[in-house]
């Protein structure tokens, strides 16, 4: 079949005979195993799960959260030991929130089935499994394959192309997993062509540099329409639109998914976990990773437990921590350095590389640029890397932007040609972020303006309707004192009467108001009646007080008698006076 030859790429050391001298293994299971409620692309999970919770193997711990989310599912049975911030792999070292899970030893599986018949099954419910499954793209950025694999009435697919390339250096875990799982990944993708409608088109895209991976999948492909298609080794031969225009020689526009032209991409990896979803009703709690380098004993691949820490991995392959330079989680080209071993194992991971100095030294100083162009030249993605690296120094976001900063694929190539070390994809990477950060304040900008001009339109039109009101009254009195001049002795009259019955609704309102004698008289004896009560105890404190009392308590209980004594005499005072008032009586 024709193929393509794409612009720029380098031939770097392969270095992966290293790592295929040995089969697929398995790790001894882990004490415990870290979950990142975030190993893809799009807002992280949310826990469903509580600390001290017993769960099972393959059992949900965190549901997704919303459409671009995937969930997260047990790798292994135990107890939830802990939901808090933890180190996660990241160049930085950054904190993110995690699922601790202690293992009970027992690996105890949850009840779990595949789909009966997948071929009756309809893509809706496939897709809706695969999403349930926790399967994100494990070939790069961890893009959510459900949605990958839902892309519209409007854009009707005719190619499925299976990303088998893995170019990168040092790599095979992707080229392990063909060679001792073929035909599960062939099932796979069958599965995958279901979903999307059966594309008349269908290949696998291999460089020519894995002849046994070759002639593993050419005996499951008769009969099937899928077409193995090998080409040139070439680094980044495997990026997605790199790989499109290889096989098909068609360019994906800047800014445009495959999709919009009739393709979907997906990585082996991929393939096999959608396998193990739908058939046999497995979640994606592993993943094949390849362990590495010059400080490692033993360089092979091991299906790991998503959730592993590296250093559990390192243990396990003899590791020399004094013989290595770094530990990389990734390739060499578009891997990044660890700050600790520590840290999980994610679905993206392919690799942990842990090379000696004489494989990776310790990286000399950047030098001025020398403007040599060999940058330029190996760019995959025909960009001007050099012009790119100026505004990036100066954070010129908008010729960055107009040079199509994020049409760059980041996978190194120019910073490896450069012959003054300079690290460029560094400088991008900071200003994708940069910008990306400009964009979010942007939004965050326009949405508070908005909520301000809304907010003074409503001032603006609160003002208004006041001043119609007083505009009203103002004409509405206006009008009530042109008819009294109209009419001055109907108006006077008029208004007397209205003084009039005005201050005898007044008059009515006070003699409404006012007590009766009578009840006022009852109001002074229930007074009465309270402060003899309330002196009565008083003398009654005094008189049981014994002895023992101090003089300072004995004054007091003294002093409360005759504050008692007092107010029963002005009590009585007062019912005199009113009774000398309403009776004409003398008061004795």
């Amino acid at each position: 079949m024709k193929t393509w030859v794409t612009p720029g790429g380098v031939h770097p050391p392969e270095n992966k005979h290293q790592s295929l001298t040995m089969p697929i293994a398995t790790l001894p299971l882990p004490e415990k195993l870290l979950i990142p409620l975030s190993q893809h692309i799009g807002t992280p999970a949310v826990p469903c799960v509580e600390v001290g919770k017993k769960v099972l193997k393959g059992q949900k711990i965190a549901e997704a959260n919303g459409p671009l989310s995937v969930p997260m599912h047990a790798p292994t049975s135990g107890i939830i030991s802990a939901i808090e911030h933890r180190p996660i792999a990241h160049s930085s070292g950054m904190l993110a929130p995690c699922i601790e899970i202690t293992s009970d030893g027992r690996d105890k599986w949850k009840k779990h089935d595949g789909f009966e018949d997948v071929e009756n099954a309809t893509p809706a419910a496939l897709v809706k499994a695969i999403g349930e499954a926790g399967i994100a793209g494990m070939g790069g950025a961890g893009f959510p394959s459900a949605i990958k694999l839902s892309p519209g009435y409007q854009r009707p697919i005719h190619t499925l192309i299976v990303n088998a390339t893995e170019c990168e250096p040092y790599i095979t875990a992707d080229d392990s997993a063909i060679r001792e799982r073929a035909a599960e990944i062939i099932e796979g993708i069958g599965i995958l062509s279901h979903i999307l409608g059966n594309p008349s088109n269908i290949m696998i895209g291999i460089e020519d540099n894995k002849p046994e991976a070759i002639a593993a999948l050419e005996p499951h492909v008769v009969d099937t329409g899928i077409s193995v298609v090998s080409f040139p080794t070439k680094y980044p031969s495997g990026g997605e639109k790199q790989l499109i225009y290889i096989l098909t020689g068609k360019e994906i526009p800047s800014g445009d998914l495959p999709a919009d032209i009739g393709m979907v991409c997906v990585n082996i990896g991929t393939t096999y976990a959608v396998k193990r979803a739908i058939v046999d009703g497995e979640p994606l709690i592993s993943r094949v990773t390849t362990m590495t380098g010059d400080a490692c004993g033993i360089n092979r691949n091991y299906e790991t437990l998503i959730g592993t820490s590296v250093s559990h991995m390192l243990a396990n392959s003899e590791f020399n921590q004094d013989g290595c330079s770094r530990l990389v989680m990734g390739g060499p080209m578009m891997g990044f350095s660890l700050t600790s071993a520590d840290v999980p194992i994610v679905k993206t991971t392919n690799c942990i590389l842990a090379p000696s100095y004489e494989e990776i030294p310790e990286d000399d100083p950047a030098q001025p640029c020398i403007r040599c162009g060999m940058c330029a030249e190996a760019c995959p993605v025909s960009l001007l890397p050099q012009q790119l690296f100026w505004y990036s120094q100066a954070d010129d976001h908008e010729r960055l932007e107009a040079h199509n900063l994020f049409d760059c694929i980041e996978c190194g190539a120019c910073s490896y040609v450069c012959p003054s070390n300079i690290p460029l994809v560094q400088h991008y990477r900071h200003s994708k972020g940069e910008i990306q950060k400009a964009r979010a304040e942007k939004v965050r900008s326009d949405h508070a303006r908005e909520r301000f001009e809304f907010h003074q339109q409503r001032i603006e039109q609160a003002e208004k309707d006041k001043e119609a009101k007083r505009a009203a009254r103002r004409e509405a009195a206006e009008q009530a004192k042109a008819k009294a001049a109209a009419s001055p002795d109907k108006s006077a009259s008029t208004a007397g009467g209205g003084a009039a019955d005005i201050i005898a609704a007044a008059q009515a309102r006070a003699a409404a108001k006012k007590v009766s004698p009578e009840q006022q008289q009852a109001k002074f004896e229930r007074s009465i009646a309270g402060a003899e009560m309330r002196l009565q105890m008083a003398e009654e404190k005094l008189a049981d007080a014994g002895e023992g009392q101090t003089d300072e308590q004995n004054n007091i209980l003294t002093a409360a008698v005759e504050g008692a004594r007092q107010k029963l005499e002005q009590a009585k005072g007062r019912l005199a006076e009113h009774i000398k008032q309403h009776n004409g009586e003398q008061v004795d």
